[in-house]
């Protein structure tokens, strides 16, 4: 049986601009939501929800306690970064509904050794690192691994439709999607023409996201 994973919120008052005291005592804004659930304002422990965001990620389901009432079953499904520490500053918690199917990504977890990078030097690139599913909330698993020792020459490509899905598990990705594959590595002549090649130019940076404003608009819902 998996773990269950529990964390406790409390209900938020505070809204809009005052949320960045609550940031700075280590307090995190957040949201609940769901399907016929009214939309509440919620704060937790920035530390435990840490701790908790490595454990779930964003496809395993969450006790979340709020004010000490009866736990309900939610995911993390979606989150903020401060743009210049990327520090998380806001989450939003899905309740599920437990007799009814979501859509929701997984994580692929690579294993083992692909004999092509050993013997030949091979260059492993990642073309994606999840894939979107549906089912129902009690058959989400935390990961899915993908065994890369199959890719043993460079004509060799794992594709969604290589991966070990659980039967209750409907994958929403493409099959003919590539997953993984190897390169021959770089020659040395190529490698110098990267050295030489000029620098590229240097972009404006895109503007800074107000996430004080993002939390004010998600306490309006």
């Amino acid at each position: 049986m998996s773990e269950v994973i529990t964390l406790k919120s409390k209900t938020r008052e505070i809204t809009g601009k005052a949320v960045s005291e609550l940031r700075k005592r280590g307090i995190m804004p957040a949201v609940l939501y769901g399907h016929a659930v009214k939309p509440v304002n919620l704060e937790v422990d920035y530390a435990v929800f840490e701790k908790v965001f490595q454990k779930a990620g964003e496809s395993t389901l969450v006790d979340l306690i709020v004010d000490d009432k009866q736990p309900v079953k939610v995911l993390i499904q979606d989150y903020q970064l401060e743009p210049r520490t990327s520090r998380l500053s806001h989450v939003d918690f899905h309740q599920v509904r437990m007799d009814e199917k979501l859509r929701t990504e997984i994580v692929l977890k690579f294993i083992g050794e692909a004999p092509i990078v050993k013997e030949q030097s091979g260059v492993l690139v990642t073309n994606i690192h999840e894939i979107e599913v549906e089912c129902l909330p009690t058959a989400l698993v935390h990961e899915i691994e993908v065994d890369i020792t199959t890719l043993k020459t460079f004509e060799d490509v794992i594709h969604v439709s290589d991966l070990a899905i659980p039967a209750d598990i409907k994958v929403l990705t493409a099959a003919t999607e590539v997953v993984m594959l190897a390169q021959p590595p770089r020659s040395e002549q190529e490698l110098a023409d990267l050295e030489q090649k000029p620098e590229a130019p240097v972009v404006e940076a895109a503007p800074v996201v107000d996430t004080e404003k993002a939390d004010s608009e998600a306490s309006k819902e």
